[in-house]
């Protein structure tokens, strides 16, 4: 037993230990979905073809970003387009109770590992897909990419400030959105099958993810016609939340309810606004707000940011400095949270990665398994499903594996 078997042994018995997935994923929507099930130990077998280069569209292996996202994971690699590969992902499939993928429709098809392939070797499988468009449709056919579906589905009209022009969000949301929301379908899907004895597909598109992330913006489309703009670092409906200058650089007030602006009033010296009749319904404050804005900038740019961060923290007005991203990580909640974690492997040493954001007590985040080499686990896994060793060094002299 090597040293992250033992440690994996050790752990208490997490939410999905016992659950095996097959990850087929590529690029990040996909694989953030996985990250999820493996940092609450699934057993996760990643697939890769013998011809995978050094590096994928989240960077080179050793890379910040591959290394964050395929931690937890056992990697193997396998030529799913040869009959002997798919036999050997077939052999898999049997025992799995996941399959994750984000191929285009016809790629999955072509390979003969669709969900219509797999169900019949196992009919538990749940079956978990990320496209760009949805499965079917106008646009089922075509491949996504996240800056695209940002601008399709509305994220980049209603971002940077009025009259910019489209601005992209600074992260790949619609990624990042479609893997989480993957993760639940899968999970849920997962315990409807202890009650059914059955597993099912399911699946959501970066644009489903995308427009679901709308939200308010969209339901004010949707119920009251009205169609939203760029409001830039103001909040589009509460007045008044956003960027306020300082001496020494900027920092976010959100004061918009009429409780919280009272206080705000009274906290930075002028009682005398909660009275003024421009001013003294939202209503008004927001047809105001260029006014507002200016005159609560006037006397904020006069200390620092510290000085009104810690007034209004100690009045109950939200408010908080505007991090660069290593500042983030200096902050002391979230040290605190120890949102940043350590993954240790041999050949990086100690890193730290992101921690998941779920917390369930009694119950540790730590990284069990670092991030593997390509095909690390290639022969492990073919073992574990009846290969012996001859078979594998002969599927490796056909380049299968």
């Amino acid at each position: 037993m090597t040293k992250t078997d033992r440690a994996e042994a050790e752990q208490p018995d997490l939410p999905l230990s016992g659950i095996t997935v097959i990850d087929l994923t590529l690029a990040r929507a996909g694989p953030t979905c996985v990250r999820h099930l493996a940092d609450w130990g699934a057993n996760i077998i990643r697939i890769e073809p013998p011809e995978a280069p050094s590096e994928d569209f989240t960077g080179k292996r050793d890379g910040p970003d591959f290394q964050n996202l395929h931690r937890n994971k056992r990697m193997m690699r396998l030529n799913l387009k040869t009959p002997e590969g798919n036999a050997a992902f077939m052999r898999l499939v049997k025992d799995a109770d996941v399959i994750v993928e984000n191929m285009r429709a016809a790629v999955k098809h072509k390979l003969g590992v669709s969900y219509d392939d797999v169900r019949k070797v196992n009919p538990r499988i749940v079956y978990g897909s990320i496209s760009g468009f949805g499965q079917t449709g106008p646009y089922g056919k075509r491949a996504g990419v996240d800056q695209i579906v940002q601008g399709m589905g509305g994220l980049m009209s209603i971002t940077g400030l009025p009259g910019q022009g489209p601005v992209r969000v600074g992260l790949p949301i619609a990624d990042l959105t479609a893997g989480n929301l993957l993760a639940l379908a899968i999970t849920m899907a997962l315990f409807h099958r202890t009650r059914t004895g059955v597993g099912r597909w399911v699946h959501t598109s970066l644009l489903e993810a995308q427009v679901f992330m709308l939200d308010f913006q969209a339901a004010r489309w949707l119920i009251s016609k009205e169609v939203a703009k760029q409001a830039g670092n103001d909040h589009p409906t509460g007045i008044p939340t956003g960027v306020f200058p300082s001496s020494d650089g900027y920092f976010n007030i959100a004061a918009s309810s009429t409780r919280v602006w009272a206080r705000m009033c009274d906290a930075i010296g002028h009682p005398e606004w909660k009275e003024k009749p421009e001013w003294n319904t939202g209503i008004k404050r927001s047809v105001d707000r260029k006014a507002i804005n200016a005159t609560i900038s006037e006397v904020t740019k006069t200390k620092p940011a510290a000085h009104w961060v810690e007034l209004f923290e100690e009045a109950g007005v939200p408010c908080g400095p505007i991090n660069s991203i290593d500042q983030v990580f200096a902050d002391p909640q979230v040290q605190h949270l120890k949102i940043a974690t350590p993954m240790s492997s041999g050949k990086r040493g100690s890193v730290n990665v992101v921690a998941s954001p779920l917390n369930m007590e009694g119950l540790p985040k730590n990284i069990r398994r670092a991030t593997p080499e390509a095909g690390e686990h290639t022969d492990e896994i073919l073992r574990s499903v009846g290969y012996s060793d001859s078979e594998i060094g002969a599927m490796r002299t056909k380049g299968i594996v």
